[in-house]
């Protein structure tokens, strides 16, 4: 199978769901089409993103034999049971983060798609920057020595203000953990990814900001163009975390600390780590993902920038410009993609992929159940 000839269906067409298109657009891959909540919905999004089809349903995009892969750009709460169809519809998946809302279904998928000889993606993308696969590459062999500290923050402002709004704001939708499961995920996929090592215990501190916001009480494209009232909203309680700080015990005798907050002004969408080492410490920030600080104690501190020229091969192989052309969130889409259906395309499903799977989804929720519950019980809690 030549990789164009790979077929996708997309389900959702919210912030993310364009964003997969374009990256797979990008390789040669082809989007056949698309479905949302509402056939009219579905027309109106693949028309004006010049898709194909639009599908009447979830379930009729499945039957149409000409797609092999489905991506899920959809609400938290429809990814078990969509990905559980599209697999035993005999599809490949590529699944946003959460996996699921709880690991009893992840570990159903993960399952299922050993058992249907499918591959389960999750998007846990940003791993695909070219400096965390340079930094992947210096840690794990060696160059940085034995790892003492991973310390960082994921912060965003996107919801400091009491009437920003958004699906995930609700439990139904999003699930009991809000920052963690959003953006503190990919933080702890990428430290884990780059370093190798697995989380093993944490200690975690919640905290709710804001207890009520101010929901729209019509969708919010109903206001577009125009100032939004008091009328225009109703109070809704929040029973998610708008922060979380959370100690970390790795294995062996590596220790950590994340912070993760949606209420930081002036932070876009930050993740920051520090890896700090034996022999040196490395440091990069997605503000700025062209650029890692190598921090050394006998000789002068190095700012490393994006060049493939210069890079370890496994992270050349996801570079697609020369030194000097900034690569961004987008193309981090594009790699991870690039990864996944070369495999697809090889055939070798025993071959070990290194892209997030399944696997790594169901990691991620095993490690957002025990930080819930820490910070419930305000105590360590070991990951079984």
């Amino acid at each position: 199978m030549k990789q164009a000839d790979v077929k996708v269906g997309l389900a959702g067409s919210g912030f993310v769901g364009p964003a997969h298109l374009d990256a797979l657009r990008r390789l040669g891959i082809e989007v056949l089409g698309l479905c949302e909540d509402t056939p009219e919905r579905a027309k109106e999004k693949a028309a004006g993103l010049g898709l194909p089809k639009a599908y009447a349903s979830f379930e009729a995009m499945l039957v149409d034999p000409a797609i092999q892969s489905v991506h899920l750009t959809t609400p938290n709460y429809l990814h078990y049971s969509q990905a559980k169809a599209a697999l035993l519809a005999g599809k490949h998946v590529v699944c946003e983060k959460p996996l699921a809302m709880n690991t009893k279904e992840s570990a159903e998928l993960v399952r299922l798609a050993r058992e249907k000889k499918s591959v389960g993606v999750v998007n846990f993308n940003l791993r695909f920057y070219p400096l965390n696969l340079q930094a992947r590459s210096m840690v794990q062999s060696g160059e940085i020595g034995e790892i003492y500290i991973i310390q960082g923050s994921y912060l965003q402002d996107w919801l400091l203000f009491p009437t920003d709004w958004n699906w995930r704001l609700e439990p139904e939708l999003g699930g009991q953990l809000r920052a963690v499961a959003d953006i503190g995920s990919h933080w702890l996929d990428t430290v884990q990814f780059i370093t190798g090592l697995r989380v093993k215990a944490v200690l975690a501190d919640f905290q709710t900001f804001l207890p009520t916001r101010k929901k729209p009480s019509r969708p919010p494209d109903t206001f577009s163009g125009k100032l939004m009232k008091a009328v225009d909203y109703v109070d809704q309680p929040i029973y998610t975390e708008d922060y979380a700080t959370i100690l970390l015990r790795f294995k062996g005798r590596a220790r950590g600390v994340l912070t993760v907050s949606q209420v930081s002004a002036g932070r876009k969408n930050r993740l920051f780590y520090e890896i700090d080492a034996a022999k040196s410490a490395i440091a990069w920030d997605s503000e700025h993902p062209n650029e890692m600080w190598v921090g050394h104690r006998d000789r002068p501190n190095e700012i490393w920038m994006k060049d493939p020229a210069l890079l370890a091969p496994e992270a050349r192989r996801y570079v697609s410009y020369p030194g000097g052309h900034n690569e961004g969130y987008p193309d981090t889409f594009k790699q991870l993609y690039s990864a996944v259906y070369d495999y697809i395309r090889a055939g070798d499903l025993s071959a070990s992929p290194e892209f997030p799977t399944f696997e790594d989804g169901h990691l991620e929720l095993q490690l957002g159940e025990a930080i819930l519950k820490s910070a419930k019980e305000g105590a360590w809690v070991e990951i079984t």
